[in-house]
């Protein structure tokens, strides 16, 4: 039940052209001409004839109140207290690509924490020349390094394994975060404390109640992951891991330890309960994968979606989403209009980052009718997102973590959208 999307013939120069003559709000009202002068044009307005609030007033900024509603959220059904919780970034009413750390996706085991930078202390230990204990002003005087990566939860729209189930980007592909981090190359600190031959793996484990221990390659350990202590230029949020966290770029972001605490050089991975009974992918059979760390291209349309309706008639329709892959930068991106019968390539906001988020626009002219909406993302090793049907030849319906699968909106003529899926 897919219908092919027709251009109405007007171009879009044409449109704003025409609706720039009628008046402010015309874009808005889809081309209606403005019935006379618009008083927002024509007449003083209140806040150009009086002095407006100081700044004074709110120290941190904070957005302005009619932006009240771009917040995180959970899902009460999915984490049954406050305790042991997900909240999800508002990616619908998001542009750009850098995640606002005050509204981005973080997940917790036990509570977040609140730990002082005095109070701090990093402890490597295990198969190393020297075990040392690091304070938080000591990582301050180690080279630093600023990188962009997004954040995701291996659960990431994991509710759609069995059909479609959120309505909204936010609740099915919101488990995400893309932020600038400031700290130090776990690389610089291990071999500060110099690994002896036989370690092969690390295990890092949080401050907190639930520690959140996991196994990490060495290999990988060594190559980009961070103890960062910075997001988006200022200190790390305290549901974010302050004072200190681990980046362990392009992988599940239950690896991305917050309120590091120790880091021990093993012989073999510890397999704790973080990457034995959870975060393995159940197949059809039954039998469960493990360490599936990398987080698989994937993209989603962010506008219109079931959060951001469209709110005008038909004419000019920006459609936009983001995309993203742990193994590498994103080089391109399609969208169809019909349900996949035809593929548009749309336009790359800018040239994709290595493991970070990348936004992408297709402008249209939108004739009014339904449509559904997809995406679908490649990579710079050849990987193209597959199908929820795809993977689900491969993994059944058992599995939580790890969906990728192209994700489906039904545009309503009426410019409402919904989670559905096309068979």
């Amino acid at each position: 039940m897919t219908t092919k999307q027709k251009g109405n013939g007007a171009s879009r120069r044409q449109f704003l052209t025409g609706a720039a003559a009628a008046g402010a709000g015309a874009v808005a009202a889809a081309a209606a001409k403005a019935s006379g002068p618009d008083p927002l044009i024509t007449e003083m307005q209140d806040w150009a004839s009086s002095t407006g609030a100081g700044v004074d007033a709110t120290p941190y900024g904070m957005p302005i109140q009619f932006e009240s509603d771009v917040v995180r959220r959970n899902v009460e059904w999915l984490t049954a207290d406050t305790i042991s919780s997900i909240n999800f970034t508002p990616i619908h009413a998001l542009d750009g690509t850098i995640t606002p750390q005050g509204c981005a996706f973080e997940r917790h085991h036990s509570g977040a924490i609140e730990l002082r930078k005095e109070d701090y202390r990093l402890m490597i230990n295990g198969l190393v020349d020297q075990e040392l204990v690091f304070t938080y002003n000591d990582l301050e005087r180690f080279p630093r390094e600023n990188r962009v990566y997004f954040c995701e939860c291996a659960a990431n729209t994991g509710m759609e394994w069995a059909g479609a189930q959120l309505n909204g980007a936010q609740f099915t592909h919101g488990m995400i975060h893309n932020m600038e981090y400031s700290g130090v190359s776990l690389r610089t600190l291990l071999n500060e404390a110099g690994v002896k031959p036989e370690g092969k793996w690390v295990y890092v484990e949080g401050a907190d109640a639930s520690s959140n221990g996991r196994s990490i390659p060495l290999e990988k350990a060594l190559d980009d992951c961070l103890v960062a202590f910075k997001a988006n230029g200022e200190a790390l949020r305290m549901e974010h891991g302050y004072p200190t966290r681990l980046v362990v770029p392009g992988w599940e972001g239950n690896m991305w330890v917050k309120w590091l605490r120790r880091i021990e050089v093993t012989e073999v991975a510890v397999e704790s309960r973080e990457e034995t009974s959870k975060y393995t992918d159940t197949l059809a059979n039954g039998i469960s994968r493990k360490w599936t760390w990398e987080m698989d291209a994937k993209s989603v349309v962010t506008s219109p979606s079931p959060q951001a309706p469209i709110k005008h008639g038909p004419g000019p329709l920006v459609i936009t989403g983001l995309a993203w892959s742990g193994r590498g930068a994103i080089t391109g991106v399609d969208v169809t209009l019909d349900g996949g019968k035809n593929w548009q390539k749309a336009r790359l906001a800018a040239p994709g980052q290595s493991k970070a988020l990348t936004r992408f626009y297709l402008d249209i002219e939108w004739n009014g009718e339904e449509m559904f909406l997809q995406s679908r993302a490649r990579d710079e090793t050849g990987y193209v997102q597959p199908t929820k049907n795809q993977l689900r030849e491969v993994r059944g319906l058992n599995s939580i973590y790890h969906n990728n699968g192209i994700q489906t909106w039904w545009v309503k003529a009426n410019g409402e959208a919904e989670n559905v899926e096309i068979s």
